[in-house]
């Protein structure tokens, strides 16, 4: 047998998440090969809830006085090995190539610049592209640009500290959601499509703001607004409501109009542009009889 690359085409198969496949022996890339590239995702998923949630469960003795003074580097360095480890697995089996991991990076560039932009009401010009990009792509490839995204951003800004890799987990988050919201997205009209992700930019605007703030809350002592061991779940919840209300709502809430505008505005023709990359860069390898 002889291997081609082909295009895909509106027959082309994909995996549960919207995305391409290869064809592979019998149709279907091997069990291993796809449990292995999903495990990465997972351990991003399990590795970033427990850094935002164990102090949580640690006694107040044991937590530093500076929030993750000690294992924010770890935590940056075990998300970052898994995203390059996440892109040699999705070029292994197929579905990246070189040229789609230089638009990965191209577009992580461009998103990290556009986190520069100082926007009205504190809005960001990196959630709306990350969104996009996601939905287009797919939520593997989403969760990779959120991830290195804010790796731009935090070395052009100087914004390197404590805070970056759980800001790294919470945009890769949205990135992943975006892509699975892609899926349902692109069987609608064009502004049926933007207007879902005008709507998802929005609340992802208040989601984002709510999950950084977990990232330095639990550190916190003395204030009435301040969570404290030993606190109910219901307690916990209450009071951080409450403190999110006081210090970021307002904020979060100009950032969430931002992300819809925007994406209004430009996501039409964005989102053409960059599913049509999305379809011509998707590697497709059929097996032929040698000799045909």
């Amino acid at each position: 047998m002889t291997a081609t690359a082909a295009r895909p085409d509106a027959t082309d198969p994909t995996d549960a998440t919207g995305e391409h496949l290869p064809l592979l022996i019998g149709g279907r890339p091997t069990f291993a090969s796809r449990a292995r590239s999903a495990a990465v995702y997972v351990l991003v998923l399990v590795i970033g809830v427990a850094a935002f949630l164990y102090p949580f469960w640690l006694p107040s003795s044991a937590l530093p006085n500076q929030a993750h003074a000690g294992d924010a580097p770890l935590v940056a360095a075990v998300v970052g090995a898994l995203a390059v480890g996440a892109v040699a697995l999705e070029i292994r089996r197929g579905t990246m190539t070189g040229t789609t991991v230089a638009v990965l990076g191209m577009l992580s560039a461009i998103a990290g610049l556009m986190k520069l932009l100082d926007l009205p009401g504190g809005g960001s010009g990196l959630f709306f592209l990350v969104i996009l990009a996601g939905a287009a792509f797919g939520p593997r490839f989403g969760m990779i640009l959120g991830i290195t995204s804010f790796v731009v951003s935090a070395v052009l800004s100087g914004g390197i500290g404590p805070w970056l890799p759980f800001q790294m987990l919470a945009l890769g988050w949205m990135g992943a959601g975006a892509g699975f919201l892609g899926v349902l997205t692109r069987r609608l009209s064009p502004w049926g499509e933007v207007g879902l992700l005008a709507a998802y930019g929005w609340v992802w605007g208040f989601v984002f703001g709510a999950i950084l703030n977990l990232w330095f809350w639990p550190f916190q002592r003395g204030g009435a607004l301040d969570w404290s061991p030993g606190m109910s779940l219901g307690e916990s919840l209450e009071r951080y409501w409450s403190f999110y209300v006081a210090t970021s709502l307002a904020w979060d809430a100009a950032g969430a109009l931002a992300n819809a505008v925007i994406i209004l505005i430009v996501g039409r023709a964005l989102m053409a542009t960059l599913r049509r990359y999305s379809t011509r860069l998707e590697p497709i390898t059929v097996l032929e009889r040698a000799g045909r």
